[in-house]
């Protein structure tokens, strides 16, 4: 690895540092290349290798019809105070905040409690079209006021902020438990930009085709390519990223599909010139383009507005509201605007009161947006904070609970059985909002995702030696084998009837052959369901 700063660094052919590093971190190249991989980037020089698809599968593929979820993170923590403004409590929040609330005449109504700012008045389209609700006062009980901690339990669900994977990534995790071997024909998900947010991680696999660049995806998108492998410096550096760029340029084999969807729609033309609107211009294409993939996850930044927020926000409200309207009239032009609802997300609202510096500090509740005509009229969910009622920093109390509305997308929109929301959302009972949408593409009983089998399956490190631990739920046939990194069988492990609880397998021991130090990835076979995870020999 050359010494130096990876992100700005491109090497010129034929040269290298002569200080070269013996360690290296995958992952960090990736984000440095602007990418994020799935877990099917283990297999280099390897096409994926898709199974036919599992009855959970094949279930939610009915039961979701062609239902797709766009997720739309404002990042930095959203002002939902002057976003929508509370008329109906408007001298406490003009008192609180005298040199940056909006005026009433400047404000459009929503209706005679609440408007929004007349720069935003592409929202009033939205709102009138019955394309938009609002949820009040969405958030949790002793909210963090870091953004990183905030980032992170916005995407686990886990106020604790204990845990490592994403609620997304739990549920694709249990629908694709074979992820590393046999991964879907299309991408679960779409991710542009934040590239660090954990809301597709599983435990050993992110499950989101992943771009830090809405440009990347574009490129992508128009050609089905990534990175030239030529000219590389002959040196580690330049076999580490070569490696790595073609690790990354197998992963996607995904740009086919991805390519193959852009190029057989039309671009709709004339989107807003912004950042946000690169990102969902492409994302409104691959939607036309029957993609298949069913949930999308993009990114807005700068909402963390201490100082100069009434421009600041202006300029990020104008963008926000303009680019969803545009969207929103494409894939109406397209037929698709009933089949796709949208979903802000933020790390945490802002204080009620203004700082000195004409902004706000890091506060509580804020609003939610959702989007599309899937919604069935517009309209407001739950109450609003009262703002005369403050904890003890200024704060708002929450009357909305986030994992609320997730457990209600999931439920009512994506059409997940609700057994199985509960487990995503770590086994925590959520009651459903009214968001203005039912899951009637659910017919029979047949079509309802069954629930999933508690199977675990762990892998530990001792003196060198490499353990895979199975908790065998009830006693059946279990198969064990383990493959190389370019998708090889090379031993197997186990072939057996395992009684009910743990059982130990030493991989080296199991193998009866010669391992050679590095990543490797078994596969558990019970029954029709398959399991796969990496594992390192040491």
């Amino acid at each position: 690895m050359c010494d130096t700063h990876y992100k700005n660094f491109t090497p010129k052919p034929g040269s290298c540092n002569n200080k070269e590093h013996k360690k290296w971190n995958r992952r960090s190249f990736l984000q440095a290349l602007g990418i994020v991989g799935g877990g099917t980037m283990a297999f280099a020089n390897t096409a994926l290798s898709v199974s036919k698809p599992s009855p959970l599968s094949a279930a939610l593929n009915e039961s979701e019809s062609d239902r797709v979820l766009v997720i739309v993170r404002l990042k930095g923590g959203n002002d939902g105070l002057n976003t929508v403004i509370p008329i109906n409590q408007y001298d406490t929040y003009a008192n609180a905040r005298p040199n940056i609330k909006i005026p009433e005449n400047q404000l459009f109504n929503l209706n005679d409690d609440f408007g929004m700012p007349n720069y935003a008045n592409k929202f009033e389209k939205l709102w009138g079209d019955g394309q938009m609700k609002i949820v009040h006062g969405v958030g949790y009980e002793q909210s963090a006021l870091s953004h990183f901690t905030g980032s992170d339990i916005w995407a686990t669900s886990d106020v604790t902020d204990q845990e490592s994977t994403g609620w997304m990534g739990r549920y694709f995790e249990k629908l694709y438990p074979d992820y590393l071997l046999s991964p879907p024909e299309r991408p679960a998900a779409i991710q542009i930009g934040s590239s660090g947010n954990l809301i597709f991680n599983g435990d050993q696999n992110n499950f989101a085709f992943s771009v830090a660049d809405p440009r990347k995806l574009y490129e992508i998108a128009q050609n089905g390519s990534l990175y030239d492998l030529s000219n590389l410096p002959d040196c580690t550096h330049g076999e580490k990223v070569g490696y790595l760029k073609g690790v990354a340029n197998t992963t996607f084999t995904y740009a086919g599909v991805i390519n193959d969807a852009y190029e057989s729609t039309s671009d709709f033309g004339n989107y807003p010139d912004n950042r946000l609107s690169q990102q969902l211009s492409v994302v409104s294409r691959l939607i036309k383009g029957n993609l298949g993939t069913k949930v999308y996850f993009v990114t807005l930044g700068g909402f963390d507005t201490h100082n100069d927020q009434l421009n600041r926000q202006e300029e990020l409200m104008t963008q926000l509201s303009e680019t969803m309207s545009y969207f929103y009239d494409d894939l109406k032009d397209a037929g698709w605007d009933d089949k796709v609802v949208s979903m802000t997300i933020s790390e945490f609202g802002r204080r009620v009161k203004e700082n000195g510096s004409r902004g706000t500090d890091h506060g509580t509740a804020a609003p939610m947006m959702l989007f599309g005509t899937g919604l069935d009229g517009n309209g407001f969910i739950g109450d609003h904070p009262d703002l005369s009622n403050l904890n003890n920093n200024g704060n708002l109390y929450n009357t909305n609970d986030f994992r609320q509305v997730y457990a209600s997308i999931m439920k009512q929109w994506l059409c997940v059985d609700s057994d199985i929301v509960d487990q995503t959302l770590l086994g925590q009972q959520y009651n459903s909002l009214d968001l203005g949408f039912s899951c009637d593409t659910l017919g029979t009983d047949e079509d309802i995702p069954p629930t999933f089998e508690n199977f675990n399956h762990t892998v530990t490190y001792t003196d060198n030696q490499s353990f895979l631990h199975i908790t065998n739920a009830q006693a059946g046939h279990v198969n064990v084998d383990l493959y190389s990194m370019s998708g090889q069988k090379i031993a197997n492990l186990k072939n057996e009837m395992l009684l009910e609880g743990e059982h130990i397998i030493n991989v080296k021991e199991a193998a009866q052959t010669t391992l050679s130090e590095g990543f490797y990835a078994y596969r558990i076979t019970k029954g029709k369901k398959r399991y796969s995870k990496p594992v390192m020999i040491l």
